[in-house]
């Protein structure tokens, strides 16, 4: 159910702000750079300079972008560098190659490939011994709530992101579960991601209209000059996002490169393998991207052209995937599948309703990892493994504490079998 508010969403954005700065003792503002972690660091940092009060901004730096992004990224931390606390992380994290199957995986700021580094480390760029935490290697995803953990000790603290409900369904679902147990001041706009750190997204209700909106309003505050270049070419407002360039969903604007940074484009078909062949096809549809529809050869039937699929990866990626798919059958069997049909209505296939060989056949087109169009999601890494088994830790059997309880309120149980979460 909407509701509507009778205030502006670039106040109802600021009254959120001061919400959290007010409950929450460590926020911290995560700015990759782009168009709305830019506009969400203006409006913390003017209700903070108000109080005279400095707030953490954290940079996780995935070395492989736009310079303009860098340049934003610099002048915002030049402007506001008498109150914030930084930390511009340029890890070894490991992320996703989503343009090869012989590379399905990469190291940023990888210590063994500096030769071929898009760009060298910033000035800005934090002594990483700091975060006890860090493993080399660990992934994005394991990173970030664990620098919460660790930015607020034993009290809270609060990442303060710059996502929008209009972007997509998964960032929608992020903020419409009013019914949500980890908050703060139970605001569905807040979500407690760890024992004590939280998310907080106050532009959740800004479309990307408004984004530029506040720019024509306050010219002075710096942007990303990489949206102006988009534009420019023709790239749609609703398509204009920035991140790693070579992951599943990104790889699509990955041509862009060619387009707006000539120089940096030469350094990204460099740094990982079949970026430069998949560019070619980026926004194709059909067997060769796996995106819309697809086709079979006409002598085939779905589950022998999965397996002809699988014959032609490389050993490591084909046992990857049929390990995967192995699992995705063995689920639907207990669900009364003793056969898997080789298709199945179109629809009933994309609400993810039934299995089909033709599921599969689109996941191995679309180079889709972790297969998630299969219903997987992305594992734990390896990496943080061995952080766990480093630090000893055990997980903990007692419930993640309630907003402003403090650690000593309650008993806390062991399990001394398991690693910690």
């Amino acid at each position: 159910m909407i509701r509507k508010l009778d205030i502006t969403v670039l106040q109802a954005a600021r009254n959120r702000i001061n919400l959290i700065l007010d409950k929450v003792p460590h926020p911290f503002v995560s700015l990759s750079g782009g168009k709305d972690s830019t506009v969400l660091l203006h409006l913390v940092m003017d209700e903070a300079i108000k109080r005279n009060r400095k707030v953490g901004v954290l940079i996780i730096d995935l070395e492989a972008q736009y310079k303009d992004t860098v340049c934003n990224l610099e002048k915002l931390v030049e402007m506001y560098k008498d109150h914030i606390d930084l930390h511009w992380v340029c890890a070894e994290i490991t992320l996703r190659n989503a343009t090869s199957v012989y590379e399905p995986k990469w190291t940023c700021w990888d210590s063994e490939k500096k030769a071929i580094w898009v760009r060298s480390k910033p000035k800005y760029a934090s002594d990483l011994s700091q975060y006890d935490f860090y493993v080399p290697g660990m992934e994005f995803e394991e990173f970030v709530p664990l620098f919460g953990e660790w930015y607020g000790g034993n009290e809270p603290s609060c990442a303060i992101v710059g996502i929008r409900a209009d972007e997509s369904l998964n960032r929608y679902k992020t903020v419409a579960v009013f019914k949500k147990t980890g908050t703060i001041d139970g605001t569905s706009w807040t979500t407690r991601i760890g024992k004590s750190s939280y998310n907080a997204y106050p532009i959740y209700d800004w479309k990307a209209s408004d984004i530029w909106k506040y720019h024509s309003v306050y010219p002075n505050k710096p942007h990303n000059c990489i949206y102006d270049k988009m534009q420019m070419a023709g790239v749609p407002l609703k398509e204009q996002r920035l991140c790693q360039p070579y992951g599943d969903t990104q790889r699509r604007g990955l041509w862009l490169y060619s387009v707006l940074e000539a120089d940096t484009w030469a350094k990204l078909i460099n740094r990982v393998i079949g970026a430069n062949s998949y560019s070619i096809y980026a926004r194709e549809h059909g067997n060769v991207t796996g995106e819309g529809k697809i086709t079979k050869p006409e002598d085939m039937t779905w589950e022998q052209y999965a397996k002809v699929l699988l014959k032609s990866l490389p050993r490591k990626s084909a046992e990857h995937y049929a390990a995967r798919i192995r699992r995705f059958f063995g689920g639907w069997s207990k669900r009364g599948y003793s056969v898997i049909p080789d298709e199945v209505d179109q629809n009933v296939e994309n609400l993810h309703f039934a299995p089909s060989w033709r599921r599969v056949v689109k996941t191995l087109l679309r180079n889709d990892y972790w297969c998630k169009g299969l219903g997987f999601s992305q594992p734990k890494s390896d990496a943080y493994g061995k952080y766990l088994a480093l630090k000893g830790k055990v997980r903990t059997k007692s419930k993640p504490r309630k907003w402003g309880e403090k650690k000593n309120e309650r008993a806390v149980s062991h399990d001394n079998d398991a690693p910690a979460a």
